[in-house]
């Protein structure tokens, strides 16, 4: 039966499996909020394999970082990663909620924003990984 209502615009699979969202972020994403992706309700946020890896570092004269977080009415978007570095090649594991565990209360729009100060970038390119796990066991 047609509802005319919009149904959810978070990834899931019917099985029980890892899901992930990626997302690729650059130098020129500085200061913008990007949408890694939606996150359905009850998931878990898997820490600390969520992060970044950092496919090139960034190169800005003073400050290159990483935000990730999650808009889902409390709006904090570090509430994973907080200044994530992303000069040096290599996984940043999200360092927030480490302790913690984060469960989506509602479907969660993740966002990431880079952060570079100083000299502007000429070049940096990272990979945003957030491995959850759906509530589908019902």
């Amino acid at each position: 039966m047609t509802t005319n209502t919009a149904g959810s615009v978070a990834r899931q699979y019917h099985t029980q499996q890892i899901h992930y969202l990626r997302k690729t972020v650059g130098f020129a994403d500085d200061g913008s909020e990007v949408t890694v992706g939606w996150i359905p309700e009850g998931a878990l946020i898997m820490q600390p394999i969520s992060g970044a890896h950092v496919v090139t570092a960034f190169d800005a004269g003073s400050t290159n970082t990483l935000n990730i977080g999650a808009d889902d009415g409390n709006d904090d978007p570090d509430e994973f990663m907080t200044l994530g570095a992303l000069g040096t090649v290599g996984f940043v594991a999200a360092d927030e909620g480490a302790t913690g565990l984060f469960r989506a209360t509602a479907d969660t729009e993740i966002t990431a924003t880079v952060v570079l100060t100083g000299t502007a970038a000429t070049v940096g390119e990272a990979e945003i990984v957030i491995a959850y796990i759906p509530d589908n066991d019902g």
